[in-house]
């Protein structure tokens, strides 16, 4: 039992110094653009769940839940999920909870996969009506992620011997 608590592997190696920049530059850039677009443009562009989404394209860029499919269709996805949920349904904790059960299954079942985007319907419920309508898709979800996975484009093929993404597409693949 001592064995299995403990974990019979070894953490992953320690980062390299242009690994660590990557992650300051690209997660501050990131949120940075996100800020003064917002600003500038008097229309949100920034959510919570894009901060997590800037950990795993700046410091896990090759997992496939950096790639921009499903970061993208991932913050897609979850919106709509709670979107969906709270004009149609409400925003008890009931109905929360299920949104984010759902869009979990939904990101699973189109293959595009963000663990980020599951806050997505707790922020659009607990929100609310007054605060997100259906142009919540477009502003932040879809420009926002857009814009980070711009950046991360860039940043991340930064002195890359691969260059990222791995892969762009794939919804009609098995």
């Amino acid at each position: 039992m001592m064995n299995k608590l403990k974990g019979a592997g070894s953490p992953p190696p320690r980062p390299t110094l242009l690994q660590l920049l990557k992650g300051l530059i690209g997660g501050t850039l990131g949120i940075l653009c996100l800020c003064l677009l917002g600003q500038y443009s008097g229309v949100p562009w920034l959510m919570a769940p894009f901060g997590a989404t800037c950990v795993i394209l700046f410091a896990a860029p090759t997992s496939p839940l950096a790639q921009p499919r499903n970061v993208i269709g991932g913050h897609l996805i979850a919106a709509s999920v709670g979107l969906a949920a709270l004009y149609g349904l409400g925003n008890s904790y009931i109905i929360m909870s299920l949104a984010v059960g759902v869009a979990i299954m939904a990101m699973q079942f189109f293959r595009a996969l963000h663990p980020p985007a599951g806050a997505n319907p707790i922020l659009i419920i607990l929100a609310g009506k007054s605060a997100v309508s259906l142009g919540f898709l477009v502003t932040p979800v879809l420009v926002g992620s857009v814009l980070l996975v711009v950046i991360a484009y860039f940043i991340n093929n930064y002195g890359a011997k691969d260059s990222w993404p791995v892969y762009w597409h794939g919804f009609g693949k098995k």
